[in-house]
């Protein structure tokens, strides 16, 4: 993985990102915000998935599918490097394809500008 892409470590930058703007689909919701605190020069992204989801091993696919198609977004698109990102997955995303996911992810961060 690129070491431009960070995640957020700190409770107060969970909980600013959840006050600011959000894009839902059927496979993800997307929040973001522009945060004071941030390096401007690395994408700053989290990926959560919730227990209800399923166990570790189903969890841990879907974040590690979100992470290479963040990777190939940020190495190939143009992104708004000032927001700080927070995805949250949702059940539906675990027996999708990884093309219908890429396809969903793309079109949400093209709102996003």
């Amino acid at each position: 993985m690129s070491s431009k892409i960070v995640s957020l470590s700190k409770n107060e930058d969970f909980k600013s990102i959840l006050g600011g703007r959000k894009i839902s689909n059927k496979y993800l919701t997307i929040f973001f915000k522009k945060l004071s605190s941030k390096n401007n020069k690395k994408l700053n992204i989290s990926f959560i998935t919730k227990k209800k989801i399923g166990n570790a091993v189903s969890r841990n696919k879907i974040k590690r599918r979100l992470r290479n198609i963040m990777n190939y977004v940020f190495k190939n698109y143009n992104l708004n490097l000032n927001y700080c990102y927070l995805i949250i997955a949702k059940r539906s995303v675990l027996s999708e394809p990884y093309e219908n996911i890429k396809k969903a992810l793309f079109s949400d961060f093209g709102k996003i500008k």
